[in-house]
C-alpha cells in the first residue's frame, strides 16, 4: 500500500541498510528488526545499499532492498507457476468441541469404542515443528446420522451448534446447520505437503511434512493436497526461504509463511518430467535422512547447531539439483537467488492481464518514459 505512493511522487530508495537486529540497554530489552534507508527524488547517480559491513553501489534498490527494480510482489489466489494450489489448512470455529488432547480422546473411545472411527490426528505449526498429540472429530457428511447416533460425539456436536448459532461471524452462522463440520473443510484422502505458518528465522531450511488422509491440518498451516513429493522439494530449498524471508511478512523475527503471497507468487521455471523425477529423489533423501533419525522431531533436527551430517547432506543435494534447473548451477548466495527470482517474477507477470498495474516498473523506467513523451511533445 505504501510504496506506490512513494513512487509516486517521484521518490527513489537513494539508499538502504538491510534487516538487522536492534536492542537496547533497559532492564527489560526491547529487542527489534530494523532497516534504515534514505529517499530522494529521481538521480541520476548509484544507489548504496548496505549489508552488514559491505556496501554496493547499485543502479536501484527495490521495496525488498534488492539491486532489483521496484517490483510490488502481491497476494495471488492463484499459483504463478505450474506448482499445484496451496491453501490454508483446515478451521474448526468449533470452540474446542471438535478437538481432542490426549485426555479427551480416551474418554471419548472409553465411553464408546465406535467413536474411533470418527477420530483423526490434527496439526498446527505447533504438532509439525514439535511434535506433540492432538485429535480432532472427523465427520463426512454421508456419515453424519450414524456418527449422531453416538451419545458421547452428539453431545460435542450440539456445543458446536450452539456457539455457531450465536456467533457474531457470517462463516460461524452459514455453518451452524452442519455443526459436526469444520466451517471450511479441504481436506482429501490423497497425500499433502503441509508447511507450518510460523516458524524460526533460526533454521536454514523451511519446516514441511508430509500427511495423509489420517491427518487433518488445522488453519495454523499451508497444505497442498493432492500432492507430489517433488512439491515438498521445491518448499524445502534454500531458493523459496529466500523468497519467503523477502515477500512475506514475520512475527516477531520469525517467518511468517502465506499460500497467497508466498507459494502462489513463487517464480518456478517450467519443470520436464525428468525435474519432477530429481527433485522427487531428492525429497525422499530428506525424509529418509529424517526417518533414519526418529524420534527426533523437526525442531530437533534442524537446529542449526545440530543438524545430522546426512540430513545436511540431502538439503544440500536438493539445493543443487533444483538451482541446477534455474541457471545451470549453484547461485553464490541469497543475493544472486533474489536478483534471479526478482528478474522471473517480473517477467512472468508482465505477461498478464493488467501486469502494468500491479507491477509498477522502476522510478528509473518511469523517469525514462517521461523524458521520451516530454521530447515527442
Amino acid at each position: 500500500m505504501l510504496w506506490p505512493l512513494v513512487f509516486g511522487q517521484r521518490n527513489v530508495i537513494h539508499f538502504a541498510h538491510t534487516s538487522f537486529l536492534w536492542s537496547n540497554l533497559a532492564s527489560k530489552n526491547a529487542g527489534v528488526s530494523c532497516v534504515i534507508l534514505g529517499l530522494a527524488l529521481e538521480t541520476k547517480t548509484s544507489r548504496r545499499l548496505f549489508d552488514g559491513d559491505e556496501m554496493r553501489a547499485v543502479a536501484n534498490i527495490s521495496p525488498y532492498l534488492t539491486a532489483t527494480d521496484s517490483v510490488i510482489v502481491t497476494k495471488r489466489t492463484a499459483p504463478l507457476a505450474a506448482i499445484g494450489l496451496m491453501q490454508s489448512g483446515n478451521k474448526p470455529t468449533d470452540g474446542g468441541h471438535l478437538i481432542l488432547d490426549l485426555g479427551s480422546r480416551a474418554a471419548l473411545a472409553e465411553q464408546d469404542a465406535r467413536t474411533a472411527r470418527f477420530v483423526k490426528r490434527y496439526v498446527g505449526s505447533q504438532e509439525i515443528i514439535n511434535g506433540g498429540s492432538r485429535w480432532c472429530l472427523w465427520i463426512e457428511h454421508q456419515d453424519a446420522a450414524e456418527a449422531m447416533a453416538i451419545e458421547p460425539i452428539r453431545a460435542r456436536v450440539d456445543r458446536v451448534a450452539e456457539l455457531r448459532a450465536s456467533s457474531r461471524g457470517r462463516q460461524a452462522n452459514d455453518n451452524a446447520s452442519t455443526p459436526y463440520r469444520f466451517v471450511f473443510a479441504p481436506h482429501t484422502q490423497e497425500m499433502a505437503v503441509v508447511v507450518p505458518n510460523v516458524s524460526s528465522v533460526n533454521r536454514q531450511y523451511l519446516p514441511v511434512d508430509i500427511t495423509n488422509t489420517n491427518t487433518v491440518v488445522s488453519n495454523l498451516a499451508s497444505v497442498v493436497y493432492d500432492a507430489h513429493l517433488w512439491q515438498a522439494s521445491v518448499v524445502a530449498s534454500r531458493l523459496h526461504l529466500a523468497w519467503i524471508a523477502t515477500v512475506c511478512g514475520k512475527l516477531k523475527t520469525d517467518y511468517r509463511y502465506s499460500n497467497t503471497l508466498g507459494w502462489n507468487t513463487f517464480p518456478v521455471p517450467p519443470l520436464t518430467d525428468q525435474n519432477k523425477a530429481d527433485l522427487t529423489r531428492c525429497a525422499e533423501d530428506i525424509l529418509l535422512a529424517r526417518e533414519a533419525h526418529w524420534p527426533a522431531t523437526i525442531a530437533d533436527l534442524y537446529d542449526p547447531d545440530a543438524m545430522p551430517a546426512d540430513l545436511r547432506a540431502a538439503h544440500d543435494k536438493n539445493d543443487d539439483t533444483l538451482e541446477r534447473i534455474y541457471i545451470g548451477r549453484r547461485f553464490k548466495n541469497d543475493t544472486e537467488r533474489l536478483e534471479k527470482l526478482f528478474e522471473m517474477y517480473t517477467q512472468m507477470t508482465a505477461k498478464e492481464p493488467g501486469a502494468k498495474a500491479a507491477t509498477p516498473a522502476s522510478p528509473a523506467k518511469q523517469a525514462r518514459g517521461r523524458r521520451k513523451k516530454a521530447a515527442d511533445e
